[in-house]
This record gives structure tokens, C-alpha cells and sequence, in this order.
């Protein structure tokens, strides 16, 4: 009997989308406050870690990688998320400071997607993030070189366990891990419509201000 999987069918998946046309009167003049308009949307609906979103990096050469982190906050200055200055997100920025964030937001048929320049945020920003985290979470920054190749599960929970009798309350912020900023250059509303003429409206920086464009879907 073979017992090699099959590939599943998938050129009849699809959602037939339904609804109001997002229109440009629609949209708030900033795309912060847009954001912030979708974003309480998301949170009201239910669904699950609304603020999970999708990194696209690339390093120097152009080799990209994708992952889901978690936005911590955001303001006029841009979007923030954590991680390991040493993981291949943070070597990636190192390199090439430029990223793309996607919420897929797709239960409520929405999409934003932004592009932008990245910068660290300062040390005294990580650190008061890093002091609210849950104990678990602090020690696990220590415990884990993310991205380094590891020899086992029990490697990982051996170094958590000499990590946590080492600080058993109040672990200091590691030197290699803190916050990077996300500062928008475009921004983009996707709603999904029949047919797959979806709605696209997208902000573009500008000298002045905010340029309100529609893109073919």
C-alpha cells in the first residue's frame, strides 16, 4: 500500500467576497488613523491575534524571508515589534533596513499591507517593554539564539532551566534583543468584492502629506 500523501486539490478553493465598496470618501485623511479605524474593527470582530502580521525582509543580496511577529504598538512615527537583534530578521535589517508588513485579516475580508524603512528603537523603549513581558517570556529571550541551529529540544530546555535558577525574578534585558521601528512610506486598505474585483486603496507618502491612490486589483 503506498503510503505517500497526496497533494490536495486546490484550484476550487475559493470565498466569494460580499459587501460595501471601500470608496476614497471612505478613508480617513492619515493612514494611522485609518489603521487605527481597521485595526478596532479587527479587535471587535473576535478574531484571534489581530495584531499577528506578516514581516517581509530581504538581505543585502536580495534573498527574502517572511515570518509572523507580533506589532506591539504604533504611533505617528511608525510600527513596532521585538525579536533578537541576531536572528535572520534582525541580521536581514542590519543589512538592508527596508521591510513590508501584511495583517491577514481575512475573516472580516480585509487586508493592510505596509512598506517602509526600519530603524531601532532605543534601548530605553526595549526595556520598558521587556520589564512588562510575562517571566517566562524574559527568560526565553535569554534562552534562545533565534535562528542558530540547535541539536535538540532538551538543549533548549536545559539552557532555560540554567537561565531561570540564574535569575529566578528579574532578568536583565539582553544586550542582543529589543525593538525595531517600522516607518511607513506606503500603506495599502485591501477589501475583498465579488468576482475578484477586490478594492485597493493605497497612501503613498509624499512631500506634502498623503497621496490617496486606487490600484487595480
Amino acid at each position: 500500500m503506498d503510503a505517500t500523501p497526496r497533494p490536495p486539490v486546490l484550484a476550487g478553493l475559493r470565498r466569494t467576497y460580499e459587501g460595501r465598496p471601500l470608496l476614497e470618501s471612505d478613508l480617513a485623511s492619515d493612514p494611522m488613523e485609518q489603521f487605527t479605524f481597521w485595526l478596532q474593527d479587527a479587535l471587535e470582530s473576535g478574531l484571534p491575534e489581530p495584531n499577528a502580521m506578516v514581516l517581509a525582509t530581504a538581505s543585502s543580496g536580495g534573498r527574502p524571508s517572511a515570518r509572523t511577529v507580533l506589532l506591539k504598538g504604533y504611533d505617528e512615527r511608525g510600527f513596532v515589534f521585538y525579536t533578537n537583534y541576531e536572528s535572520r530578521k534582525g541580521r536581514d535589517l542590519a543589512e538592508n533596513p527596508r521591510a513590508s508588513l501584511l495583517f491577514p485579516w481575512h475573516p472580516i475580508r480585509r487586508q493592510v499591507r505596509i512598506e517602509g524603512t526600519v530603524t531601532r528603537i532605543s534601548h530605553e523603549e526595549s526595556a520598558e517593554y521587556y520589564n512588562s513581558r510575562p517571566y517566562g517570556s524574559r527568560i526565553g529571550a535569554w534562552a534562545s539564539r533565534q535562528s542558530a541551529v540547535v541539536r535538540s529540544r532538551e538543549e533548549l530546555d536545559e539552557r532555560y532551566a540554567e537561565l531561570a535558577e540564574r535569575w529566578p525574578e528579574s532578568p536583565p534585558v539582553p544586550d542582543f534583543w529589543g525593538g525595531f521601528r517600522v516607518y511607513p512610506i506606503e500603506m495599502e486598505f485591501w477589501q475583498g468584492q465579488l468576482d475578484r474585483m477586490h478594492d485597493r486603496l493605497r497612501y503613498r507618502r509624499t512631500r506634502p502629506g498623503w497621496a490617496l491612490e486606487r490600484l487595480a486589483p
